[in-house]
């Protein structure tokens, strides 16, 4: 993961965007993290980003993991026998 200064990002965004595509950027000012640079790849991938920061599916997530903790749920392969 790359640091770069906030003046940097703001000097040449289009330039970081490209390089968020293949890796984060965390940007600082005065030093100190305060913001992540995520590229997308493809036009899809906002979609996805989203979905991952939602708190909503994020509890849905842990709910199941926590009902598979529990024995609850069943297998992949019972899931495609339906």
């Amino acid at each position: 993961m790359k640091q770069v200064p906030i003046e940097e990002i703001k000097n040449n965004l289009s330039g970081y965007l490209e390089i968020a595509e293949k890796e984060r950027i965390v940007i600082t000012r005065d030093g100190k993290p305060v913001g992540i640079l995520i590229g997308l790849e493809d036009t899809e991938d906002w979609w996805e980003e989203l979905l991952l920061q939602d708190p909503r599916f994020q509890a849905e997530v842990a709910q199941a993991r926590q009902s598979l903790r529990e024995g609850k749920g069943i297998s992949i392969e019972e899931m495609r026998a339906k």
